[in-house]
């Protein structure tokens, strides 16, 4: 996941600095350079949308298989899961209980 979530942190950036460069540009470039810079924006907003959506999907889809995973294994080790509950209820309320 830590892939997914550095490659869309990658993509956002470069979509900012596009922007960025096409809102600084504004005032000194011609029209057929607006032109070109707002084709360039447009694109990398279309491919971070794009790149947003696939990544949002593989997101959902390996937390599920983490959530699926999780759940048969409280199934198959129901004393463990009540343990480790129990056991993460504990720290919680220590760590709740110092502030």
């Amino acid at each position: 996941m830590s892939k997914d979530t550095e490659n869309l942190r990658v993509e956002l950036q470069s979509l900012a600095d596009t922007l960025e460069e096409v809102l600084n540009a504004s005032g000194e470039k011609s029209k057929a350079e607006l032109e070109t810079l707002r084709e360039k924006a447009r694109r990398a907003l279309q491919d971070s949308r794009s790149r947003l959506h696939d990544t949002g999907d593989a997101i959902a889809r390996q937390t599920r298989e983490a959530a699926s995973r999780a759940d048969n294994y409280v199934h198959d080790n129901p004393w463990t899961g009540i343990g480790i509950g129990a056991a993460v209820g504990v720290v919680l309320g220590v760590l709740l209980s110092r502030r």
